[in-house]
């Protein structure tokens, strides 16, 4: 199959596009891990990039100068052997090398050198020495610098006999160049911790700005006090003054609905009056009929513009309102089931969310024979499934049945107010508690409801 100039035109972004995903894949989320990788990092590198010139350039020319001072003691050695070589004699060498040059020098009687060492891993000293024997002396020899640690071997082959010199490591290698990568191990770990310490100090107010937007959002009273960095505590003051507008709000809201139900219902007991000093009669009770559902479409009408947002969070025991609420549904002969499984007890504001179950489990029992209740937690969220037998709600209009006054004219409809308002206010009491509500199928045939909130 051949491809295209587009193609390969394409071949570079689809690899940026795969990197990218690769990256955000293994990169922390979290902000703190991402901050200490921004100091770390950079840091990890300049320490990297100066030990490798480190190692390459002082290391490395600091063992080369000091190889090439003890080859120049070997072959100083060696000469003197060969230029006044007298027999017998050889205890002066050994007592020069070892008073002047700090060498064991001994010379053996001639016989082959050892089979060859494999070279050690890290064998800049063995390359090293090797180097200026072949430059210097020109003739065999064996090396072990892989043996004891502090000591190495030198052995080279004479015409008449094999010289054995035995020297401290320290004299052809920079041995001390561990305590610089001491230092830069240590100060690395030092001021990771010191970053680590900062770095804690400067998210912290992050954090907590978060948990006051997070309890706000739940509708939970919480103390907060911006502090932190400029830039963070402007955040901080704006998120303040953010929720004053908006409990203020809501507190106006409040207080206008109060004053408007109180007005309304002092209409609607007029009426009521009125109707009961007229004769009785199929007219009276027809218009007794309309007086009583003006009456329940305006609790429903002021139920879902307050909100119930004046109640206070509590840890509350779900089973036991769960059970509440199923005893008021067998009261009625409607057949409901209660299943638990896990801690239930979340932080709810308690008739606000028995409202919320309430409606959803009225409107259960209103289209269905059996309800079944189900209720499950873990160390985030609880979450209630409430499974019916019903005729359940189309696909395409499972979300449409929150707007507040939608009705479904041959499904079913949301409250027994007949106003469109049960499922809208069940929601917006979900979602007040940092939850939400979202519709399914139900094992039973109908429609299952299921409340998921943060415990």
């Amino acid at each position: 199959m051949s491809l295209s100039i587009g193609d390969y035109l394409d071949q570079p972004r689809i690899l940026w596009q795969n990197f990218r995903r690769w990256l955000y894949a293994v990169v922390p989320k979290g902000l703190f891990a991402r901050s200490l990788m921004i100091v770390i990092i950079p840091m990890v590198l300049l320490q990297s990039v100066v030990t490798y010139f480190f190692m390459e350039r002082h290391w490395q020319l600091v063992t080369y100068q000091l190889s090439r001072a003890l080859t120049q003691d070997i072959a100083a050695l060696i000469d003197l052997h060969e230029t006044f070589h007298v027999p017998g004699e050889d205890g002066q060498l050994r007592r020069i090398a070892r008073i002047r040059m700090n060498l064991d020098a001994r010379f053996l009687d001639l016989s082959p050198l050892p089979p060859r060492l494999p070279k050690p891993f890290f064998d800049l000293l063995d390359e090293a020495l090797s180097q200026q024997i072949n430059e210097q002396i020109q003739r065999p020899f064996w090396l072990d610098t892989v043996g004891q640690s502090s000591l190495i071997e030198i052995r080279i082959n004479l015409p008449d006999k094999t010289l054995r010199i035995i020297a401290r490591r320290s004299a052809a290698y920079a041995s001390n160049s561990h305590v610089f990568l001491l230092w830069m191990l240590a100060t690395a770990i030092l001021l990771t911790l010191i970053a680590i310490v900062f770095l804690r100090n400067q998210i912290r107010p992050i954090l907590r700005l978060a948990d006051a937007a997070q309890d706000f959002g739940k509708g939970r009273e919480g103390e907060f006090h911006p502090h932190g960095a400029r830039e963070v505590r402007l955040a901080g003051y704006a998120f303040v003054n953010m929720k004053r507008r908006v409990e203020r709000a809501m507190e106006q809201r409040t207080t206008m609905l109060n004053g408007v139900s109180h007005d309304l219902r002092t209409v609607l007991t007029r009426f009521r009056l009125s109707l009961a000093l007229l004769a009785k009669g199929q007219d009276v009770a027809a218009m007794q009929s309309d007086v009583d559902e003006m009456q329940r479409m305006l609790e429903a009408y002021l139920a879902f513009a307050r909100g119930d947002t004046q109640e206070a969070t509590v840890p509350t025991d779900i089973r036991t309102m769960l059970e509440s609420l199923k005893a008021d549904a067998e009261r009625l002969h409607q057949q409901t089931s209660i299943e638990v499984s896990g801690h239930a007890t979340a932080s709810v504001r308690p008739d606000a969310f028995r409202r919320c179950i309430a409606n959803l489990i009225s409107n259960a029992l209103r289209y269905g024979t059996a309800v079944s209740l189900n209720v499950s937690s873990d160390s985030r969220f609880l979450t209630i499934h409430i499974d019916d037998n019903g005729k359940g709600i189309p696909l395409d209009q499972r979300e449409e049945v929150f707007r507040p006054f939608y009705r479904i004219d041959e499904a079913r409809n949301q409250d027994e107010g007949n106003s469109g308002l049960g499922l809208a206010i069940a929601r917006d009491i979900a979602r007040s508690h940092g939850g939400d509500i979202n519709l399914g199928d139900s094992p039973q045939g109908g429609l299952r409801a299921s409340i998921r909130i943060p415990v």
